[in-house]
């Protein structure tokens, strides 16, 4: 179940969404020539990601930060900014472009202490924008709960587009980090499920002054959880017959 694209909007250009896409992905390419050299790409991670057992130390506390830019592979980076495109720009028109900006870093910075308190010893590196992005899908599904989200369902050899609200994709992806999280040993398999799952808990919390102003409850009422602007509607592409002669 992958978002592809959502049907809400923006009436202005998310200049900071399209400011943070261009940093990972210059930030990544300046690193990139490392993977064929793992143990630089090593000691490279060693000094600039999130290392909870070094924070423990009171040591490497810039990790919080920096981490957020880093990346550990193509698809990883491919996948974050796809969700950071997907979700941002309704948000920085929400919140402009200066309160976006201290909302992203401040749910990175969240999520980035939700793993640290979960593995404060961990002695493996924390790499990813996801945590930041995950606060950006929290005020998103408190803002536009009922917006609806085309997701790639893949069964096996089953590829479909199906449109669903966002309350139902961001809820699934939410419980799923917590369970995942709960279940899996130090970072297993390589994700980080408490950054994404305190992240997203961060950007519910920092969206919710934002929400109360606009009305809360009665913000929701008004539009029935979908947003306050028409609807993108996307054209399907037929798939072309080919007759036989």
């Amino acid at each position: 179940m992958f978002p592809i694209r959502d049907h809400n909007p923006s009436s202005k250009t998310p200049y900071v969404t399209l400011a943070l896409i261009a940093a990972n992905v210059l930030i990544f390419a300046s690193y990139f020539p490392m993977f064929s050299d793992p143990a630089r790409l090593n000691a490279f991670f060693y000094d600039w990601a999130l290392i909870p057992a070094a924070v423990s130390d009171g040591q490497m506390v810039h990790g919080l930060f920096t981490s957020m830019f880093l990346h550990g592979g193509l698809m990883h980076l491919a996948g974050n900014m796809l969700f950071l495109w997907i979700f941002g720009d309704n948000l920085e028109e929400a919140l402009g472009h200066a309160g976006f900006l201290l909302f992203y870093l401040a749910g990175g910075l969240a999520a980035g202490l939700a793993q640290f308190a979960a593995e404060p010893m961990s002695a493996v590196p924390t790499v990813g924008a996801s945590g930041a992005i995950a606060g950006v899908m929290g005020g998103y599904l408190l803002l536009f709960p009922k917006a609806r989200v085309d997701i790639l369902l893949i069964i096996v050899i089953i590829f479909r587009v199906i449109p669903v609200p966002a309350w139902l994709m961001l809820g699934v992806w939410f419980v799923l980090q917590v369970v995942l999280g709960a279940a899996a040993g130090p970072q297993e398999g390589g994700v980080a499920y408490w950054a994404h799952a305190g992240g997203f808990a961060a950007g519910m919390l920092f969206i919710l002054p934002v929400w109360l102003r606009l009305g809360g409850p009665a913000y929701w009422a008004r539009n029935h959880g979908h947003p306050p602007h028409p609807e993108v509607v996307y054209r399907r592409t037929p798939i072309p017959r080919v007759r036989r002669r």
